[in-house]
């Protein structure tokens, strides 16, 4: 039997809490609305889905990820926030959920994230990969929520691939 560390990063899990809160957000967190068109709930589900694929939060220091009640940090909730503390924690090989950039969708797999750049180029989307079809990703999000959809936005510039370690 081969063994499995406990605090890996489990694509299984992620997927699996992705599935069951897409459509329905948990009542256990806030749900981020739309206010003035911007903002969401986008990165709050995706950091939910981290965290149900065993990703720790870290409380302290310069580059933190949490949840607590009613308190977030920033890179809980914004998605360029996000993507920012996963790729520096992996440069830095930091304590907490890492990403690293990947250019090619065949390198991703399910419980990977995919950020999105808008014109301004700003990142203002995340999304959790949760199956694939024809080899092609198919992501759950918030904001709108959406189970298993095309990972294709027409509205984003540039999109970055994301693998999620621990």
């Amino acid at each position: 039997m081969k063994y499995r560390n406990p605090l890996s990063y489990s694509r299984e899990k992620a997927v699996l809490y992705a599935e069951k809160y897409a459509l329905n957000p948990n009542p256990e967190y806030k749900y981020f609305s739309i206010y003035n068109n911007i903002g969401g709930d986008c990165t709050n589900f995706t950091s939910q889905c981290l965290r149900a694929g065993n990703a720790q939060m870290v409380f302290s220091g310069r580059n933190s990820w949490w949840y607590s009640g009613k308190k977030w940090s920033l890179s809980w909730s914004i998605a360029h926030s996000l993507y920012w503390y996963l790729k520096i924690n992996a440069q830095n090989k930091s304590y907490g959920p890492k990403g690293t950039e990947v250019f090619s969708i065949n390198q991703l797999e399910i419980g990977d994230l995919i950020f999105y750049e808008n014109s301004k180029r700003l990142i203002a989307h995340s999304a959790i990969i949760t199956s694939f079809y024809d080899n092609y990703p198919m992501i759950s999000q918030h904001t709108f929520n959406a189970l298993n959809i095309p990972y294709i936005k027409d509205w984003a510039a540039k999109m970055h691939f994301i693998k999620i370690s621990l």
